[in-house]
């Protein structure tokens, strides 16, 4: 059972101009839309003078989306991300021309490339290695990811003050950064904040993830979408392997690799700016090559 995402839009109204880019934009796990809220605005601006919007949205069981009580826990993939995806695209009445994911959004709109191609043009991949997770991973027993739910689960709710989530989460273990951020997906609830995500449905997520392969979407022949990955370059998830073989795609696959300096994995925030100048060299210039 698919859930419509809840969703945000920046720029053009989508009922007053179809003719510029319509860029849908996607989180990670356990973020939401607002996480992207900033660049999402940024990233309208620049798409300005193409008369561009930007729809940023959640997936489910983050942010504002709650799953109804009869929903399929099985259905908890990477597809049925992508599903949904398209299933807001139709209630707003438009196409995506270009989608960006970071990390679990990544492999979302590799997997939206593949089964919703109609009318789209780029696909961008921010920090997201293709294939899937190492055995560990796939066994959901080490990634950082894994490791911060488990600690997430160790918070008493609700929460008094924000800044309680940061000191759980830094005797767990957790890296200061992360612990950090995650004042950033509290809400408030009755008798103090509560988080924005729910861990279960997120667990599962994430296990689809690590299990799925978007090597065959990434390496098809084909003449669109064009996919654009990029890899910030302080990043460590990436292997040489990886790295190898997206930098050796052959002739008629349009697929490239770029590398964003001065970036961890959380990219959009340690250099926006160079992420939306490589943005506005793919997007806004298609655009203008297109009209």
């Amino acid at each position: 059972m698919l859930v419509l995402p809840s969703f945000d839009v920046y720029g053009t109204p989508l009922e007053h101009d179809r003719s510029g880019p319509v860029v849908f934009l996607l989180h990670g796990i356990l973020g939401n839309r607002n996480n992207w809220r900033t660049f999402a605005r940024r990233l309208a601006d620049t798409l300005s003078s193409a008369r561009g919007s930007v729809v940023a949205m959640d997936h489910r069981h983050h942010g504002d989306n709650v799953a109804p009580p009869d929903a399929d826990l099985a259905g908890d993939t990477i597809e049925a991300c992508a599903d949904e995806l398209a299933l807001l695209a139709d209630h707003l009445g438009v196409r995506p021309s270009v989608t960006i994911g970071h990390s679990f959004g990544g492999k979302v709109v590799l997997s939206h490339a593949a089964r919703h191609p109609d009318g789209l043009e780029q696909v961008w991949v921010l920090d997201c290695p293709p294939g899937p997770g190492s055995a560990a991973e796939v066994a959901g027993v080490d990634h950082e990811v894994v490791r911060m739910i488990e600690a997430l689960r160790s918070v008493p709710l609700p929460l008094a003050r924000r800044e309680q989530v940061v000191h759980t989460l830094l005797d767990r273990g957790m890296p200061h950064p992360m612990a950090l951020w995650m004042t950033t997906n509290l809400k408030p609830v009755p008798g103090g904040y509560g988080f924005r995500f729910d861990l279960d449905g997120a667990q599962r997520l994430i296990q689809s993830y690590f299990c799925w392969d978007g090597w065959p979407v990434a390496l098809s022949a084909r003449v669109t979408p064009k996919i654009e990955f990029v890899r910030a370059e302080r990043s460590d998830r990436w292997d040489e392997e990886t790295i190898a073989r997206l930098s050796a795609v052959q002739e008629g696959v349009p697929t490239r690799l770029h590398l964003l300096p001065d970036a961890g994995h959380w990219l959009h925030a340690d250099n926006p700016s160079g992420l939306l100048a490589m943005l506005d060299a793919g997007i806004v210039r298609r655009a203008q090559l297109d009209g």
